[in-house]
């Protein structure tokens, strides 16, 4: 497999070696990421965005890459994350196909693909990666960290590795901890990938691709990102115009169905089965009550920013609102100005990519008086 790099990434080397907190480091890696805006003087205008499981770096149409991004309405001039005030720089994840050495890497120790003997992979790492690239770019302090979905736990876990890297903090439909019902989804999903043939642990090349078990691995997170209201208001009961064909009695008959094989489909080539799984159970593994003593309060208590904002949906079933609550709740404990803020958005946990009547005036209103 080969690695999915968007025009115009930047690359900003690890120190070698790089330590992995499960164990094992990492020699001559690397993190993509982009930046929009300009630098202040005072250097005091700096915004850090860490990513779900899939973006790459690529958040918004840039000098490098005028394709439009992942979060093209969120960031850019005038927009919520205003580039004629802040200096944003977005990360590609640690363990990602996107240009961040992962898996689907060279192993320069072997001259071949990392696959499965890439060391095992963390929320923690990803943001010890992330911390490097602030730190190479000459930031000694962010205005803000925003993270959101995985990249929330990552924000989450890089303040509270990095004391006052930041002094505030954006966590959008994030989590301190993974929830029992989201650690179930995203065990589907790798089963799903195991179980294709074609994964052979790890082995696979372009002609003998796990391509059965990507498609349902994405289906099932496909599913999860939004609710069922807006299933049901997108696609209702409608059938597919055309007939079943005979030699498929049990195959796609609604409307529904199409959409998700269609959306898979576009998926599946563009990222690495080994990626996905790395960073799949990076999420499951994490938890900031490990650091204190079984209390995910506490945990979060222990981080120190001047002030936050948690945002969630009241539809996400992936990342529930009582988890930004207590993101609010244990940053507040910790002496921060935090507050919760639940917005009733249809479209559950992929809202803040696609809802910006509602996400956009909560970053805008946030970062407005910074």
């Amino acid at each position: 497999m080969t690695e999915f790099i968007p025009p115009g990434t930047r690359f900003h080397s690890l120190p070698s070696p790089f330590p992995m907190k499960r164990g094992g480091a990492l020699h001559g890696a690397r993190v993509a990421y982009e930046t929009w805006g300009e630098l202040n003087p005072a250097g005091n205008n700096a915004i850090l965005i860490v990513t779900g499981l899939s973006p790459d770096a690529h958040a918004a149409s840039n000098a490098g890459n005028a394709d439009a991004g992942w979060w093209e309405a969120m960031l850019g001039p005038g927009k919520p994350i205003d580039t004629d005030r802040w200096f944003v720089v977005c990360v590609n994840s640690l363990g990602s196909c996107k240009g961040s050495t992962g898996p689907a890497s060279l192993n320069p120790d072997t001259g071949t693909l990392y696959r499965l003997d890439f060391p095992e992979l963390s929320i923690e790492d990803g943001a010890d990666a992330a911390r490097e690239v602030v730190r190479g770019l000459g930031i000694e302090r962010l205005a803000c960290v925003i993270g959101n979905s995985m990249g929330g736990m990552t924000a989450l876990a890089l303040l509270l590795r990095h004391p006052g890297l930041a002094r505030t903090h954006i966590n959008i439909s994030g989590s301190a901890q993974a929830l029992p019902f989201s650690i179930a989804i995203r065990s589907l999903q790798r089963e799903a990938i195991r179980l294709d043939p074609n994964w052979n642990n790890g082995n696979y090349d372009e002609a003998t691709y796990p391509e059965s078990g990507m498609r349902m691995a994405r289906k099932l997170g496909v599913i999860t990102y939004r609710s069922a209201l807006e299933w049901d208001g997108r696609f209702g009961r409608v059938r597919l115009e055309s007939d079943r064909p005979e030699e498929e009695p049990f195959g796609l008959e609604f409307q529904v169905e199409s959409y998700l094989e269609g959306h898979a489909r576009r998926f599946v080539r563009r990222f690495d089965p080994n990626c996905y799984l790395y960073l799949s159970r990076s999420m499951d593994w994490f938890d900031l009550a490990d650091v204190a003593g079984g209390d995910v309060l506490q945990g979060l208590a222990r981080i120190k920013v001047e002030k936050a904002l948690a945002i969630g949906a009241s539809t996400d079933i992936l990342f529930p609102l009582q988890q930004q609550q207590q993101v609010a709740d244990g940053l507040r404990a910790g002496g921060a100005e935090a507050e919760f803020l639940p917005l009733d958005s249809p479209q559950g946990h992929d809202a803040f990519l696609v809802d910006m009547e509602r996400f956009g005036p909560a970053v805008a209103n946030f970062l407005a008086v910074l």
